[in-house]
């Protein structure tokens, strides 16, 4: 049997091998930073050559806002695009194209405009009269996760700190979302929503349990706003109307079909831990939320029993929406040996969740040409690199030991790559960084799974 099909389920197609280009366009103050700039893929055509050997599928390929209409609305140049978007579908690469990805928009808007939904709208229908054979499209990455560091802890344009910014912005994009597919549909359609969220999991403390909770709830808030699920009972509908969401606009979100496709965006360093014991932090890291005050830290370098497994977080996501899932960022800042260790894993628990049924359908090898300056969440620019599947520090990019990895996948082939003989840092005793505690506080968890049993009952 080939490496990505699946026991017992001979009709169904194999596991798809999707590929990602990191293509960030983020604004810190008056500035702009561009990773597709920084990574020198702006400049390098061939890379789409060098992708299509992989072996993939479907590439989530950047037709950016900020770059496509930096000035204004209707002063567009898709010069850049027409060349890539072509020979993408040239090598037979399906695009999955973003229009927004952690942005917030050229200079004449901003997630605060009440006009960034139906100017992001414009955008979209511009693109999709260019470009009317592309099927898939991702209008705004991650809304959630751009929402909580643009409006909760202010790391990006417009920097605000405070939840009825947070509330503001999410809604903004999520109604940027319906509407710019609304409008790619008047013109194809056959156009599918793949629809992408970070949303990673929060274990705490027995103290911190509400703060958890709280948390866990919101991670699912833009799937829930897009999938029509947010209305009078649900468990964040108060905390939205009491931070300005209007209950007409809750109305209109309501009033769209679901996504297509839910893409989860999986990192190690998305699932937290809570702690309250802050005596064993230094200083700088305590924070609080007005009650406690704690640390927010990477589950796997402080509770004791490992990581949350990558197949825990795709099967919450299916019991919860029962729609079609990707894997849509799979990606790890580290050596090549461990990248590929980690690629592997989420492989592997892709395959297990679609032998019990779930309907996953590609997993995404992220930053194929590494990414820049995510150590400090793109606030600035040091100069840190990290590769990918390529390395872009040689010219031409140096296909690393994953790119390999990748061909075997997308053969069929089961790599008998050395690294694949040891774990991966994660699950070895020195991933602990501070004194260990326990993975999560028991109550907390039950009645996370049982919040899943009573949704799909």
């Amino acid at each position: 049997m080939d490496a990505n099909q699946t026991p017992g389920s001979p009709l169904r197609p194999p596991l798809e091998l999707w590929g990602g280009v990191e293509c960030t366009v983020n604004r810190v103050g008056d500035r702009f930073f561009d990773q597709v700039r920084s990574s020198g893929h702006d400049r390098r055509p061939a890379d789409l050559d060098a992708l299509a050997d992989l072996g993939l599928k479907a590439v989530r390929y950047p037709v950016l806002w900020e770059r496509t209409a930096p000035s204004h609305p209707t002063a567009l140049d898709f010069a850049w695009s027409d060349g890539r978007l072509h020979r993408l579908r040239d090598r037979g690469l399906a695009p999955i194209l973003g229009l927004v990805h952690h942005g917030s928009g050229p200079r004449y808007t901003s997630l605060l405009d009440p006009e960034f939904p139906a100017r992001l709208a414009a955008y979209a229908a511009a693109v999709a009269r260019r470009y009317p054979w592309a099927e898939r499209y991702t209008p705004v990455n991650e809304p959630l996760t751009t929402a909580r560091f643009s409006g909760l802890y202010g790391h990006w344009y417009p920097h605000h700190r405070d939840d009825r910014s947070f509330c503001r912005m999410l809604v903004h994009q999520c109604r940027g979302v319906q509407l710019a597919m609304r409008e790619v549909r008047k013109i194809n359609p056959a156009a599918q929503l793949v629809q992408t969220e970070d949303l990673g999991l929060t274990l705490s403390t027995p103290s911190l349990l509400y703060q958890a909770d709280f948390e866990n709830e919101r991670r699912f808030l833009s799937f829930d706003l897009l999938c029509g699920r947010v209305r009078r009972g649900h468990p964040l509908y108060g905390y939205l109307r009491w931070h300005g969401v209007a209950e007409a606009e809750l109305d209109a979100l309501r009033d769209e079909p679901p996504p297509d496709l839910l893409g989860v965006n999986h990192y190690i360093t998305s699932v937290r831990f809570l702690d309250d014991r802050t005596e064993h932090y230094p200083a700088e890291m305590v924070g609080g939320n007005g009650r406690h005050a704690y640390v927010d830290i990477e589950a796997v370098r402080v509770c004791e029993d490992g990581l949350v497994e990558p197949g825990e977080l795709l099967r919450e996501t299916w019991w919860r929406y029962q729609l079609p899932l990707a894997v849509t960022e799979a990606h790890l800042a580290c050596t090549e040996d461990e990248q590929i260790r980690w690629f592997k894993e989420v492989w592997d628990a892709a395959r297990a969740c679609r032998e019990i049924g779930v309907d996953l359908r590609a997993v995404t090898a992220w930053s194929l040409f590494g990414a820049h300056d995510w150590h400090c969440l793109v606030t600035r620019e040091d100069g840190c690199y990290e590769p990918g599947a390529f390395d872009v520090r040689d010219d031409p990019p140096r296909p690393t030991a994953l790119a390999q990895y990748l061909r075997d996948l997308s053969r069929g082939q089961c790599s008998d790559h050395p690294a694949l003989a040891t774990p991966g840092w994660w699950r070895t005793p020195g991933r602990l960084v501070y004194p260990p505690a326990a993975r999560a506080h028991p109550v907390a968890r039950r009645r996370h799974l049982l919040s899943l049993v009573q949704e799909t009952a």
